[in-house]
């Protein structure tokens, strides 16, 4: 397996990517972390997790804080007696706004969770990496950074940030032998674009409409499935990625192709 034996802790987890990456690490032989807002939802992934095999803990953790954020990993070392890996997926959306419309001064509050944050439990995993000679770090961003949507321009914006953050954790934390790594997810087929699939249908759209709107620019010509984008951020935990710090990896089907 994959992760097998590794302590992988995971900010963020909601019911998108955040919990299928939960599942599908602890199915690759992880034990999982699991810190978010919501204690409620995260006692039934570890729930889910432990129901098929897994192994699991969680605690509400707001990335906000430094403290928390800390609290997190020790738990994650008290319990498991190290950590190996880390995925920052913890995000806020901010207003559903142009740049030439978005509100300036609530800029600061997403770049909070989605930049800093990330910065906080990098920093937080760095003492437990270094005991057990190194680790991986993903940080997961967006093809909005690199593809403007309309809508997306403080998500986008502080995942920019977050995307330049990873290139200097990658030369910084090199030395002590971690890497890191963002992954730009496009359209993520799980709970959160069904919904808004659903949405659109119930507005009086064609289902098949919809759908073909958001595939027809992907040259795979479908939308991504949750679990094979999970899957990807595995890869980049797992030791098949040592060598690999400081990329920048698109996981949405070929919907855009970095140069």
């Amino acid at each position: 397996m994959l992760l097998a034996n590794k302590v992988i802790v995971i900010s963020g987890v909601g019911p998108g990517l955040g919990r299928t990456l939960a599942l599908e690490a602890a199915a690759a032989g992880a034990k999982v972390v699991l810190g978010a807002r919501n204690q409620e939802f995260l006692a039934s992934v570890v729930s889910d997790v432990e129901a098929s095999g897994g192994a699991a803990l969680a605690q509400k953790t707001d990335v906000t804080s430094k403290d928390q954020c800390q609290a997190l990993v020790t738990l994650a070392v008290e319990t498991f007696g190290k950590v190996d890996g880390l995925v920052n997926s913890a995000y806020v959306h901010g207003d559903w706004a142009g740049m030439d419309a978005a509100d300036s001064e609530k800029f600061g509050a997403v770049f909070d969770v989605v930049c800093q944050g990330a910065i906080r439990m990098a920093q937080a995993c760095l003492a437990p990496m270094r005991a057990v000679g190194g680790g991986s770090i993903v940080n997961i961003s967006t093809l909005s950074t690199v593809k403007p949507f309309s809508g997306e321009a403080m998500y986008a914006a502080a995942k920019g940030a977050l995307n330049a953050a990873t290139r200097h954790m990658a030369n910084d934390f090199g030395p002590m032998g971690i890497r890191v790594n963002a992954l730009r997810m496009g359209w993520i087929g799980g709970a959160p674009v069904y919904g808004y699939i659903d949405q659109q249908v119930a507005a009086g759209a064609d289902r098949e409409v919809v759908m073909a709107s958001i595939t027809d620019r992907i040259p795979l010509r479908e939308i991504p499935p949750e679990v094979d984008c999970a899957r990807a951020v595995i890869m980049f935990l797992s030791d098949y990625s040592r060598v690999v710090s400081g990329a920048s990896v698109d996981v949405n089907g070929g919907e855009y192709m970095a140069p």
